[in-house]
């Protein structure tokens, strides 16, 4: 997903400049939570860099769902299907800071396990289709 989106903004590098400022945010944010998820995932549980890295992950997913409400490209400038799921990262993503807390690893786990599939994995397929920004960058010149 990180290699795709990094494609897209590389082939739509001319024309970063024209979008809302929104959008450069948005695409930062998610490659910071994108490029930490391996890293989390494989790496050591519950030592201080992995609470660390888990917070700056939060942030970056909370970040990128706030940044979502601001992007409403279709709908005729409406919210869409694809901010429901931005309004459950930003639950989910205060239920994976409150069980890692209460030492509750399962529900953490399962969490994390959810919003990856759903934030990440679903919701950036769907910005890669119908003729959505990333959808356009990587058809060009391509």
């Amino acid at each position: 997903m990180l290699a795709a989106m990094m494609t897209a903004v590389w082939r739509g590098r001319e024309e970063i400049t024209t979008v809302p400022i929104t959008y450069p945010l948005h695409f930062g944010t998610l490659a910071m939570a994108l490029a930490l998820t391996p890293v989390l995932l494989l790496r050591a549980k519950g030592v201080r860099l992995h609470r660390f890295l888990g917070y700056v992950w939060i942030a970056a997913m909370v970040t990128t769902a706030i940044d979502s409400f601001f992007i409403r490209d279709l709908n005729d400038g409406g919210f869409s299907l694809i901010h429901l799921l931005s309004i459950l990262t930003i639950v989910v993503s205060w239920r994976i800071v409150s069980a890692a807390r209460r030492g509750d690893h399962a529900a953490h786990r399962k969490h994390v396990h959810g919003i990856i599939i759903g934030a990440l994995l679903v919701a950036g397929t769907f910005t890669f289709m119908f003729g959505r920004l990333f959808d356009v960058w990587l058809n060009l010149g391509g």
